[in-house]
């Protein structure tokens, strides 16, 4: 994924392949994810898509946020 102008759902396709990543174990349960800066780097996205794929997983239960530390894994069995 190299630019987020021609798909405004590409926020989707990030979330999808993070929960993806998170549920195959790649990140402990409570550890951190990619900070939305390093997604934006990794995925060629603007702030407010990167954000928006973090707070979608965020909404799903599956990372919190910890202000100035950034986003973690939920502690789920």
């Amino acid at each position: 994924m190299s630019d987020d102008h021609g798909d405004p759902r590409i926020y989707l396709r990030i979330a999808d392949e993070l929960r993806t990543r998170i549920e195959g174990g790649e990140f402990d349960n409570d550890g951190k994810i990619p900070s939305v800066r390093t997604l934006m780097q990794e995925y060629g996205v603007a702030y407010d898509t990167a954000q928006h794929a973090v707070r979608t997983l965020e909404t799903d239960g599956l990372v919190v946020r910890y202000p100035g530390r950034g986003y973690y894994v939920t502690g789920r069995s």
